[in-house]
Order: structure tokens, then C-alpha cells, then sequence
């Protein structure tokens, strides 16, 4: 699974993917739409939920590297500094 947005999707921000996912949602929680009109909005709704997914998915890679990374480099002196 990708963990960042592919080129086509990263055009489409997370804030503006939200924001138009709670569109969406607003549209089909109002109702009076056809059938089909409330599929294609439960589309794009899925849509733009994996889109956000993914952003959070990278974000939450991109902070347990550099957690991870900051416990190595705070392991790597105390084990530096016991020695001396």
C-alpha cells in the first residue's frame, strides 16, 4: 500500500479533499437526490476518503521516521557519553 498520494491525488490537497468529502457528505445527509446522483456522490465520497487516508498514512510515516530517527540519535549518545 502507498503511503503518500500519487501525482494525480496530491494535486488535491487533504484540506481540500476534507472539505469537499464533508460537502458530500452534507449532499447525501440532505437527500433529494436521484438514485444515481447519490451513487456518483458516494463515489466521489470514497474517493476523496482514500485520498485523505492516504495523506494521513504519510504523515504518520513521516513522523515515526523522524521519532525513530530522534531515538537513535539520543541512544547513540548515552551510549557515546557512558565511556567517559
Amino acid at each position: 500500500m502507498t503511503t503518500t498520494p500519487t501525482p494525480g491525488e496530491a494535486a488535491l490537497g487533504y484540506e481540500q479533499a476534507r472539505d469537499e468529502l464533508i460537502e458530500v457528505v452534507r449532499k447525501l445527509e440532505a437527500g433529494g437526490t436521484t438514485l444515481e446522483e447519490s451513487l456518483a456522490l458516494w463515489e466521489r465520497g470514497e474517493e476523496l476518503a482514500k485520498v485523505c487516508r492516504r495523506w494521513l498514512d504519510g504523515a504518520r510515516a513521516r513522523l515515526d521516521a523522524a521519532l525513530a530517527e530522534e531515538e537513535e540519535e539520543e541512544e547513540a549518545g548515552d551510549t557515546g557519553g557512558a565511556g567517559e
